[in-house]
């Protein structure tokens, strides 16, 4: 069975884990159609259109 030879120290470990932060995203553009913040590649959740098309009935309408 695998063990560690060694304790792994603090300092190793928050190093390691310093990747595992949130970043922030920047994958936020306007709807084309209400100007409405929307994540790249989703759906606008306030008009339900994407890339020109009404794909589901949004909070709008």
């Amino acid at each position: 069975m695998a063990v560690p030879k060694k304790r792994t120290s603090k300092t190793r470990k928050r190093m390691r884990r310093s990747h595992h932060a949130l970043k922030a995203t920047a994958a936020i553009d306007l709807c084309e159609t209400c100007g409405e913040p929307k994540l790249r590649h989703h759906v606008c959740l306030e008009c339900g259109q994407y890339r020109g098309t009404q794909v589901i009935e949004g909070r709008q309408g």
